[in-house]
């Protein structure tokens, strides 16, 4: 594969540049590319030519660029999280016609949880994550579900890089946070009142599938008040659901 002068592929830098769109900023001049891709301009704007060409971006009508549908047919036919969305979907599709919110699907990715799928309602309590948005582990309920049942190397690795508190009451302390992860193990569930948004509760537990392996954490997001903790019966029962689902059909 072809190399820069700085050692650096071509497809390196073609991942800088789709890397540059975020949920917040789904188009961007050429110029914002290639400062975000860290490359020169005329290097962004021959790679991004290219990249429309394929259909992997596309052009606005004001001539910025954006994600083009090629990519994300492309990513959903070879999606590893295919399965376990399709498995999970219709018992999230009854828990959030219980809680009537936010109902969440999170793996583990990395150091952060990533979201591979969210049902949300009108007039919802606010919720910051979307389908396919990442949060550090030790911010979020389903994230804290995954480090809790992680590996120690992960565990220590994550309480020595927690730095980002969303609100006072996010836990970033390193024993603090030892402590939360313990009473997490223990209960069986993280619950989160205002870590991310103080006016919004996360609730998440796990989801084990066959030989009760971990493989994902399913979360609410309702209101931060008195009636919160109330969501956690259906939540677990949900859980277990789907946890029975993918016994009868493994994850590929």
């Amino acid at each position: 594969m072809a190399r820069s002068t700085s050692g650096e592929s071509v497809l390196e830098r073609v991942v800088r540049i789709l890397e540059a769109f975020t949920p917040e900023t789904p188009a961007l001049q050429i110029s914002e590319v290639a400062r975000r891709a860290g490359l020169p301009v005329a290097t962004a704007s021959r790679l991004i030519a290219d990249l429309v060409a394929q259909g992997l971006l596309a052009r606005d009508a004001d001539r910025r660029v954006r994600v083009g549908t090629r990519l994300w047919e492309l990513g959903s036919r070879a999606s590893p999280t295919l399965s376990l969305r399709e498995t999970a979907m219709p018992v999230m599709e009854e828990l959030q016609q219980a809680v009537g919110h936010h109902t969440q699907l999170g793996i583990l990715d990395g150091d952060e949880v990533l979201f591979v799928e969210r049902l949300s309602a009108e007039r919802a309590v606010i919720n910051y994550t979307r389908i396919a948005m990442r949060l550090p582990l030790h911010a979020s309920s389903s994230g804290l579900v995954l480090l809790a049942y992680g590996s120690a190397v992960l565990q220590e690795r994550v309480i020595a890089a927690a730095r980002h508190r969303y609100t006072p009451t996010t836990v970033v302390e390193p024993g603090p946070l030892r402590a939360l992860l313990a009473d997490v193990r223990r209960q069986g569930f993280a619950f989160c009142p205002g870590y991310i948004h103080p006016d919004a509760t996360g609730i998440a537990v796990p989801v084990r599938g066959a030989g009760r392996q971990l493989v994902a954490a399913v979360s609410v997001i309702v209101p931060n008040d008195d009636r919160a903790r109330g969501h956690l019966p259906a939540l677990t029962a949900a859980s277990r659901r789907i946890g029975r689902r993918l016994d009868d059909r493994p994850i590929e």
